[in-house]
C-alpha cells in the first residue's frame, strides 16, 4: 500500500497541482498586499476613509470605554468590496497564465508539416493526360 501511495504521490500532474497550489497561496498574498497597501487606500480618497472599513450600519451600538462599538449590527461592505477586487487579479492573472500557455501549446502543434503530395485531382489530370499520349 505504501508502495502505491508513493506512485500516486510521485505522478507528474498530481505534484505539478502541488507546486500550483503552493505558488497560488504566494501569489493571493501579493495580490492581498497590493489590494490592502494600494488599491485600498487610494480608492479610499474617494470615501474619505479606510477603505476596508467602509461599512452600513444596520443597527447603531453602545460606545465602550475602549471606544468601540459594542451590538452594533452592520454590513462591512468596503472589506467584501477589498476581496473582490483581490478575486478579480487573480482571475485576470490566471486567465493571462492560461491563455499564454494555450499560445505555446499551439504554437508546437503547429510544427512545420511535411509538405502534401498531390491532390486526388492533380493525381487524375496526370493520368488523363498520360492516356492521351
Amino acid at each position: 500500500m505504501l508502495k502505491e501511495f508513493k506512485e500516486f504521490a510521485m505522478k507528474g500532474n498530481l505534484v505539478d497541482i502541488a507546486v500550483g497550489f503552493v505558488m497560488g497561496a504566494a501569489f493571493n498574498k501579493v495580490v492581498t498586499s497590493f489590494t490592502g497597501g494600494i488599491v485600498s487606500p487610494l480608492i479610499g480618497l474617494l470615501f474619505d476613509s479606510d477603505f476596508r472599513d467602509l461599512k452600513y450600519i444596520v443597527k447603531e451600538g453602545t460606545m465602550n470605554d475602549a471606544g468601540e462599538a459594542v451590538g452594533e449590527v452592520a454590513v462591512l461592505y468596503g472589506d467584501f468590496l477589498t476581496n473582490v477586487i483581490d478575486f478579480i487579479i487573480v482571475a485576470f492573472v490566471m486567465f493571462m497564465i492560461v491563455k499564454g500557455v494555450n499560445k505555446m501549446k499551439k504554437k508546437e502543434e503547429e510544427a512545420p508539416a511535411e509538405p502534401a503530395g498531390p491532390t486526388a485531382e492533380e493525381l487524375l489530370a496526370e493520368i488523363r493526360d498520360a492516356l492521351k499520349k
